[in-house]
Formats: C-alpha cells, structure tokens, sequence
C-alpha cells in the first residue's frame, strides 16, 4: 500500500509505484566519472593498471598491484553549464558545487616464503561520490502549438467526475491526483457535468504561441562504500573482489509556466500558470564486484572486470501545486491557488541498475610512464523496477526495454614520469544510452593532470571536460515537448595520498 502523509497525518492509497519515468532508471543507472585526480586526469582508464584507489572502482584486482600501503582523500569543485534552446529562445543556466570526492585505503600483507606462489593480499575500503546531482535548468520559449493542457487532459480521461470533484487529495493514486490538478485549477473541464462523466476538455484557449518556461533544480548524490579484497600469484596474476554498499538522496523541484495572449472566450479560460512539483527519492543498494589483471610481459598488461547489478531500495516522496488565472472576454481576473499541502509518501520499492564488462590493456614503459585503454560494456535496457506484477511498473519497464539499448564506453589515459613529476591526460567517450540517440546524446570528454611525489606524500591535481547533448521532454505524459540541451561540465580534484 502507498502512504500519502498531510502535514503530520498519514493517510492511505493503493500503489506502490505513482509515475516513474525511465529518466529515473537511467539517473541511478549512469556514473559519472570520479575518483581520485590520477584517476580522472587519465580518464579513469585504469582496469588494467591497478596501484590506484580509484581504479578499484573499475577492476577489484588493482588493489593486489600495490607494494605499499596507501591512504588518500580526494576534493572535487564541479561546475555545470546548461545551454537550453527551446523553439528558437537561448537560455543558459549553471551550479557550481564543492564536494568531497573520494577517500579510501589499501594495506598490503606480503608473504616471504619464496616458495609461496601466492605472496600477497591486500585489503581496502573506498568511499567515491559517484554521482553529484547539483544542477540548475532553466529553458523558455513560445511554443506554437501545444500547451500544458494535454498532460492534465492525458490523466483526466478516463475518471469519473465524481472522483476526482467529490474525494479529497489525499483518497487519490497519482493519476487520480494530476485529474485533480487540473480539474480544480480549472485548466480542464469536463465534457458534461454529471457523476459519471469521464471525458474533459480543455480550458486554455485555442490558437497557440504559448510562452513557457521550465525550471529545474536537482540537489543530491550518489555515493559508494567499497570493501575489497585481492591477492596476487608471483606478481604476474591479480584477483580481486568488491562488495559495494551504495546510498543515494536525490531532490528535485520544478516549476513550470504558461502564459498566452490568444483571444479571450465569453466564458472564464486560463490566461496564465504555474504547476510546481517535488520528488524526493533516497534509499540504499549493493552491487559485486570480481576482476583480473595479468602481466602477459612484464611491459605489457590485461585485465576484465565484472560489475553486478546494482539492487536499490528505494523510497520516494512527492508534493505538488498549481497556480492558474483565468478570465473572461471583459472579465476580471479569477485566480485559484490548489496547494493541498500533502507530501505523498510511498512504500518501498526496488531498482535494478545493469551489469557491466570491462576490457583493459597497458603498456608500462619501465619507470617513465604508461599508456592505458578500457573499454566498457552496459546494457541500460535490462534495468528493472520492482515489484514486476505491478501493472505501474510493468508499463515503464517496458518502456525501458524499448528506449534504451546497450553502449559502449571508451577510456584511454597515459601517464608520463619526469623525475618525481607527472605529467597525465586522457579522454572518454561513451555512446547514448537510448536507442533514438538524441534524449540523451553521446558523451565526450577530456582530461589533463599533474602529480608530484615527496616520496612517502604525494599531490595530484587534475582537470576534466566533460559535454554531452540531450533532448527530455517537460513531462513524460501528455505534453511532452522539451529543450534542446547541450550541458559542458568541468571539473578540478586534488587528492593527497600518504604512503603508511
């Protein structure tokens, strides 16, 4: 059952699932790149080269390349540009976060015995904010044809007009509750007034050039703990494990307005609105991890990863309002504010992010330097929503089979020594995860770091570009028009490593 909480009161509905989209499968599914300044600077391309503690993150068996013990703890500043063109209108918005990145340590436990083949273990324990939520979106333009009207048309036909006129907010399920909206701010009406009408129509009047804005604000993350143990045969073999334990708290506020100067009707239709929405969803999951590396030379490197599904318990919570004005031809205004003032509360639920397969190779030439190639392999489409008998999620389930696909994500970083410094750079490239290639395009990105070693200290600094085009709609039902989006977003991390 689904709780819907009004003020300090809980009340009940029926589902479990209210209107997940597949953006939300796709938003825990998708990690950017984190990690240490290394790391990044070499564009995480590190499945085959181990000895850092981010690339734990990718290959478990890297942890068993250290001689030494190591701790370090990584800060990031994150800035993201959102350039928005939405029916020839530009906007721009950005956010600008600083956050702690990643801090982890390895300890190495070696056996002398020369006749022990296998001669190490070592243990870790990671922490990586693996996703950083803090966005801004602002998009506005006038479209020439469609309105908001037809995503509260979308849910109204359909319900009884004694449901959603004659029951309070809170006795609603989701779909009941937008018909409500949109009945009691007066932007839909039904066709006839009788209890057992289910067919509406709109209130916005007709003729297009509808001036609209979008505002989106993210706030949140995603974070990983990793545990993991590796061991090594005759420093020539490296197998290593991962169990992960991951916590996510994500929030979002939009708001979206609607204006029009289309002719004025005998009867009272909508000049203008504002419809506002809240989610929050917070929750936990685990994943495995298992990886090898092999010295096939002792320049030359390979190593394949296998990353589990992720299983999250997730929770949501949703609240929502709508600000509409409406008049008649020679009219005053009539305004009416529907806040009910109810924060749904749902039942828990799960979500199961996909696998992945990691390929890697490296050259090490000696002590001066390496040369380093991942590539990635993850199949969006196998991401699940939970209970499957749940007729919600069985619909959007089926959506995310057919929307998303399977991609392939490329890495490539060196790395090259003068003395104590270095000197690193890298790029990645990690195709659209849908299928039509455009709701969220590819992804390119780009890095360049330094490191300094003071011998048992050391100091990285790194730099990423990262840009990548997409085209959401609005809303997922009824008006789904939306901007076109290009974000650019740049990163610095410094990390501090000791050497124990």
């Amino acid at each position: 059952m689904k709780k819907i909480l009004f003020l300090l009161i809980t009340g009940l509905t029926a589902s479990a699932s209210y209107s997940q989209e597949v953006s939300d499968a796709l938003r825990y599914s998708q990690d950017n790149l984190t990690g240490t300044a290394r790391f990044r600077a070499m564009s995480g391309a590190f499945g085959a080269v181990g000895g850092d503690l981010s690339s734990l993150s990718v290959n478990p068996a890297g942890s068993a390349v250290f001689n030494t013990n190591q701790v370090g703890i990584s800060f990031s500043n994150q800035n993201i540009k959102n350039n928005s063109e939405y029916f020839g209108t530009q906007t721009s918005d950005k956010e600008n976060s600083f956050i702690l990145n990643q801090a982890g340590g390895v300890f190495v436990f070696k056996d002398r015995n020369p006749n022990n083949g296998w001669n190490k273990i070592a243990i870790g324990a990671t922490y990586e904010n693996t996703n950083n939520f803090n966005n801004d979106i602002f998009s506005a333009g006038t479209n020439p044809i469609n309105s908001v009207d037809d995503y509260f048309l979308s849910f109204a036909n359909g319900i009884p007009l004694q449901d959603i006129d004659g029951l309070d907010y809170r006795d609603l399920n989701y779909r009941e509750q937008q018909a409500y909206m949109g009945y009691w701010g007066h932007v839909v009406d039904p066709a006839s007034n009788t209890p057992g009408n289910t067919q509406y129509i709109s209130n916005v009047p007709a003729g297009g050039n509808y001036y609209q804005e979008n505002e989106i604000h993210t706030r949140g993350y995603n974070s990983k703990v990793g545990f993991n143990i590796a061991t090594s045969y005759k420093d020539r073999l490296y197998l290593g494990a991962n169990l992960n334990v991951h916590v996510t708290d994500y929030r979002r506020s939009t708001s979206f307005y609607e204006d029009n100067s289309n002719p004025l009707q005998p009867y009272e239709t909508i000049s203008n609105l504002r419809f506002n929405n809240e989610l929050y969803t917070y929750g936990n999951g685990f994943s495995f991890q298992l990886g090898a590396i092999g010295k096939v030379t002792d320049a030359f490197r390979l190593g394949v990863a296998y990353e589990s599904n992720t299983w999250y318990e997730l929770y949501d919570e949703t609240s929502q309002s709508i600000y509409t004005t409406r008049q008649a031809d020679g009219g005053q205004p009539l305004n009416a504010n529907v806040n009910p003032n109810i924060v749904n509360v749902y039942e828990s639920y799960t979500l199961q992010t996909p696998d992945k397969w990691t390929f890697s190779a490296a050259y090490v030439f000696g002590k001066s330097g390496l040369l380093s190639v991942d590539y990635a392999v993850k199949n969006y489409g196998n991401a699940k929503f939970k209970p499957t008998n749940d007729a919600g999620f069985r619909g959007i389930n089926s959506d995310i089979s057919n929307d998303l696909t399977s991609t392939g994500e490329l890495r490539i970083g060196g790395e090259y020594k003068i003395n104590q410094l270095s000197l690193r750079a890298g790029y990645r490239f990690e195709g659209s995860p849908y299928k039509n290639g455009t709701t969220v395009g590819d992804l390119t990105s780009y890095s360049g770091g330094l490191g300094y070693n003071f011998g048992g200290t050391k100091l990285d600094l790194a730099y990423s570009y990262l840009e990548r085009k997409s085209n959401q709609g609005f809303f997922a039902t009824g008006f789904t028009d939306g901007a076109n989006l290009s974000s650019k977003l740049n990163n610095v991390t410094l990390t501090l490593l000791f050497e124990l």
